[in-house]
């Protein structure tokens, strides 16, 4: 039996975080942080973005913390390692390999994982789900063999995705139920400019098109639509969500239906235990009501206050106004505030035209979220501060 002050979870950057958090205010106590990727932590949000266009992976950008951080600050990493149980009443973690750790304190990082359609073919060679190292890694190799690829959703992921493959000179369609891109961030107008953006460099949009299945014996062949068209493709990568991994804490009071419920301290009902980043289902004291961040933004602040949270030498609230930013060819635009509900009224300051603006997104005659298209970060932090003054915080 190995016993441990702190175990941590997942091997992410929420996981690695923690770590942080616990040895900033706790240098002594035994860490064992555990997680199934092979890999050190590593910057994911890059994978869609400047990795997979570059002509050479370069792996040294993505490194978050290496292997030389853990050994420093004396925390056990053991990477490539399953956690198969997880028993809160005993305190008690059991590994792949049949190794037990008894802990005293335990933070839930597992992140997320891709959702599969509930359509056939998904499992076969050439459907592509971009979430690790090694599914870029895939992909950046199997574009350049491909003539013709197709990213089926219309969310960050996607959009992400197709604007860095269509970067890299390729043919490259974007297949999406909704009528815009971003549906669930946009309101109409501004959706139907990106969808158009999209379009002007050259990505072939297949927009209102719901996925029926995927074709092919072993290897995909064809994407067949629910209207009946069918799109002959060697390659598919589908964007169509993430759900929180919570299948070692299922049918627990650890794992609920929005995520991983906490406190503002990022404490589960289970004395001791945490959880953050993807898992975390907060309350959000900036905005009202709960909520469910998977951004990198969110992962590691939650990590470095769980972490410290967990030493018990301090108690820090989390209180962030809700954050993220993407990248799509030549536009930077960065999301802040609530975007759940669509607005009853946008206030545009600026032009679509010129692509730099920002959108004021109210309910009612309260502002909700702000948008804003090629500012710089001071634009940004102010855009944090109207939305604390109009909340009132």
């Amino acid at each position: 039996m190995i016993r441990r002050d702190y175990l941590v979870i997942g091997t992410g950057i929420a996981g690695a975080s923690a770590c942080e958090g616990i040895r900033k205010y706790d240098k002594r106590s035994s860490v064992t942080i555990v997680g199934a990727e092979v890999s050190p932590p590593y910057k994911r949000w890059i994978l869609s973005k400047g990795f997979l266009r570059e002509k050479d992976a370069n792996l040294k950008k993505l490194q978050e913390l290496d292997e030389r951080w853990f050994d420093a600050h004396k925390v056990e990493a053991r990477f490539g390692t399953l956690v198969t149980q997880f028993n809160i009443d005993r305190r008690l973690a059991v590994l792949a390999n049949g190794e037990s750790i008894e802990f005293t304190k335990a933070c839930l990082a597992m992140g997320s994982r891709p959702l599969r359609p509930p359509v056939a073919g998904t499992s076969l060679g050439n459907v592509i789900y971009l979430r690790t190292l090694r599914d870029a890694l895939a992909l950046r190799e199997m574009s350049s063999l491909e003539k013709t690829i197709m990213v089926v959703g219309g969310g960050l992921l996607a959009c992400e995705t197709a604007a860095s493959l269509r970067m890299m000179k390729l043919k490259v369609g974007l297949m999406h139920r909704d009528p815009y891109l971003l549906n669930r961030y946009l309101d109409p107008e501004t959706g139907a400019w990106l969808t158009d953006c999209f379009a002007r460099h050259g990505v072939v949009l297949s927009m209102g098109e719901a996925l029926n299945g995927f074709e092919g014996k072993t290897v995909l062949r064809n994407i067949q639509t629910k209207s009946g068209n069918r799109f002959p493709v060697g390659l598919a990568v589908v964007c169509c969500g993430g759900e929180p991994n919570l299948d070692l804490v299922r049918n627990t009071p650890l794992a609920g239906p929005h995520g991983s419920p906490v406190t503002e301290y990022l404490e589960t009902e289970e004395k001791g235990i945490y959880a953050v980043g993807d898992l975390a289902f907060y309350p959000d004291r900036v905005m009202g009501g709960m909520r469910r961040q998977t951004h990198w933004e969110n992962a590691r602040s939650q990590g470095l206050i769980a972490g410290a949270n967990m030493t018990g030498k301090k108690r820090i609230r989390y209180e962030q106004v809700p954050y993220f930013w993407t990248e799509m060819f030549d536009l930077r635009m960065d999301f802040v505030g609530d975007f759940s509900v669509l607005p009853t009224r946008v206030e545009l300051q600026g032009t679509y035209a010129k692509k730099k603006f920002i959108a004021r997104y109210y309910q009612g005659d309260k502002l909700r979220g702000i948008l804003l298209c090629q500012q710089t970060p001071r634009e940004v932090e102010a855009a944090k501060d109207q939305l604390r003054q109009a909340q009132g915080k």
